[in-house]
């Protein structure tokens, strides 16, 4: 045999036994949110399936960040976040729920709010715990839940109510529940939650000395008046809650990821020494500008969530002018169609797919969010898009359904 070959053959001899490589992320498929992202991109399709704006945020941030980046520093900030930052985090918790906060203990900032995720779960939870997950679930809650060695319960919520179970929810607690994680408004729900369900939930998480996770990154996307309450402001909850908030919701400036943690200094510590093993800071400039933004006056919260509204409002009267069912939005970027009416296929993941072929225009099928038996007949839309972009959405897909319907005849 040939030197080359023997050397090839004993190369793919190495290469076949091979230790495994984690069993978490190895052959984890790709998301959801990413393929119909390339779909939508192959046929030229409005992609109305990934959560971000067509829009940037406030130009006096964009304009803030580009000062910060030239006059400097550049240089590593501190780990925590700069103080600019910390402490007008700390303000916005005094503004909007009325909470003392100290910046320089209970303040951290992240590389968005994925990473406060990681490093929050990497820190409070081992092997052998237990976190309760509610679901429809945004994708990296599972694997990261796995990744840190727990064991996820399941408690399912399904349009077009969302109705969290109490005795469903109850019955997923045990002497083993490190945490819950919750994600409240509710991404892809579009839910918010009652007064009495976050109570519930604080209730529980106090009688088994549970923490509580809770993403509150469209803390500021509530619509109809109401107003979010975060769980951290509930009585008994400030010592066992984490709250991460996220600039790039708040702000209309996703790419930015910028994020930031706030908890009572004990869960605050082990959750900075995450975040200090993992990305260990933040770009300065991009921080000095959220901290700015995060000054500016109520009317900019105001308009972001009416604004918002009236984009869903929009999006909304037009798909059930075309007979979709429509579930109720109570918040965020999303806007939940049922399809059942219109006698479609009840396949949702099949008729997204169709429709961002045929109509040109990319949905999430609801299903995706699910683990196990989920319902089939329900689309996710993301409205946070300009108006002439929705209105172009609705067109296309009334004439794929007028095609579609004159077919079958």
């Amino acid at each position: 045999m040939p030197d080359k070959l023997r050397a090839e053959n004993a190369l793919a001899s190495v290469i076949l036994f091979m230790k495994p490589t984690n069993s978490v992320y190895t052959g984890l498929p790709t998301t959801v949110f990413e393929e119909m992202s390339r779909l939508a991109i192959a046929n030229e399709a409005i992609n109305l399936g990934q959560g971000f704006p067509d829009v940037d945020g406030p130009m006096e941030i964009r304009e803030k960040a580009a000062e910060a980046v030239v006059s400097g520093p550049n240089q590593y900030p501190p780990m925590l976040g700069i103080g600019a930052l910390t402490e007008a985090v700390a303000q916005t918790w005094q503004r909007f729920q009325g909470l003392a906060i100290d910046p320089r203990r209970e303040v951290l900032i992240t590389s968005g709010a994925t990473e406060a995720l990681s490093d929050t779960i990497n820190a409070l939870v081992e092997p052998g715990d237990e976190v309760v997950l509610i679901e429809p679930l945004y994708d990296c809650y599972l694997p990261l839940v796995k990744r840190a060695g727990a064991t996820p319960r399941l408690v399912r919520v399904t349009p077009p109510d969302w109705r969290l179970d109490p005795d469903a929810l109850s019955a997923a607690f045990s002497a083993r529940t490190k945490a819950i994680l919750i994600n409240n408004p509710m991404n892809p729900a579009a839910n918010v939650f009652s007064k009495d369900e976050l109570r519930l939930i604080a209730d529980l998480a106090i009688r088994h000395d549970t923490y509580v996770i809770a993403d509150e990154v469209y803390e500021h996307l509530v619509f109809d008046g109401g107003r979010h309450m975060s769980m951290l402001a509930l009585k008994g909850m400030r010592e066992r809650t984490v709250a991460i908030g996220s600039a790039g919701k708040t702000f209309s400036l996703t790419g930015w990821k910028v994020g930031y943690v706030t908890a009572a200094p004990k869960l605050l510590d082990p959750i900075a020494k995450a975040h200090q093993f993992t990305t260990f800071t933040t770009p300065p400039h991009l921080q000095a500008a959220v901290a700015f933004g995060l000054g500016m006056d109520d009317a900019y919260f105001a308009c972001l969530a009416s604004d918002l509204q009236a984009k869903r409002d929009r999006l909304a009267q037009a798909c059930a002018g075309l007979g979709f069912g429509i579930v109720p939005c109570a918040g965020t970027y999303f806007l939940t169609l049922d399809v059942t009416p219109l006698g479609l296929e009840a396949d949702d993941v099949a008729l997204a797919r169709r429709m961002t072929i045929e109509a040109k225009v990319a949905a999430v099928p609801v299903s995706a969010f699910y683990s196990g038996d989920p319902p089939r007949n329900y689309l996710r839309l993301c409205f946070c898009k300009k108006d002439e972009v929705l209105d172009e959405a609705v067109k296309r897909i009334g004439g794929w359904l007028k095609a579609a319907s004159e077919t079958a005849a």
